[in-house]
């Protein structure tokens, strides 16, 4: 299989278009057009079903003492974990491509409804659900796209990684919530016939 973008090009900075904040100069980061970027891929696996659209973030600080705090920058070798940003699902064999900014475009506050996704799709639960919990202002459940914010003060640019999964089957079966760590397990038990990646990057420290 092959992926490719309008939207992104592979190993290159992601424009702010597609991120949730852009950088600011007097509060560090604004919010930003948060649209969903162009997807298509092709070289597709005989006997295809379904195709699953993954993106994760693997370089998410695994504590968040120094995160966003004046005076402070998140060291380069604390250890870092996955942040899931998007989750589609059951896309028909048919569909080969996701147009910019179709399944996201804007931020919105408390996060998109769920799972029902745009074009009749199916949409998971992204990680800024547990980012903004106990937000008065922001927190909710975030299904679908929500793009990068990494912290203003980080000392690496994160990358974001985009995976399309061409499935044996019409659908992802998904026991319990559907978040990424359950995604990722039911995709590990299913029959997954091909996929490709493409990487992009971004950073708000502006200063790297």
């Amino acid at each position: 299989m092959k992926l490719t973008s309008q939207s992104i090009q592979d190993g290159q900075p992601i424009a702010g278009e597609f991120a949730f904040a852009v950088p600011d100069a007097s509060n560090h980061v604004a919010l930003s057009s948060n649209r969903n970027p162009h997807l298509a891929w092709s070289d597709v696996p005989a006997g295809t079903q379904s195709f699953v659209v993954v993106c994760h973030d693997p370089d998410v600080p695994s504590k968040g003492d120094d995160v966003n705090q004046e005076g402070k920058t998140v060291p380069a070798d604390l250890p870092r974990v996955d942040f899931y940003h998007w989750l589609l699902l059951d896309i028909p064999a048919a569909t080969t491509e996701i147009q910019a900014g179709s399944q996201a475009d804007g931020v919105i506050a408390r996060g998109k409804s769920g799972p029902a996704a745009p074009h009749g799709l199916r949409h998971g639960i992204n990680d800024y659900t547990g980012w903004f919990a106990g937000d008065a202002q922001m927190g909710g459940q975030y299904f679908g796209y929500d793009g990068p914010c990494p912290p203003w003060n980080d000392s690496i640019v994160h990358r974001y990684i985009f995976t399309v999964y061409a499935l044996a089957t019409p659908t992802l079966q998904v026991e319990g919530e559907l978040n990424g760590a359950n995604v990722k397990a039911a995709l590990a038990k299913a029959q997954v016939l091909g996929q490709a990646s493409i990487t992009g990057t971004y950073s708000l420290n502006t200063a790297l």
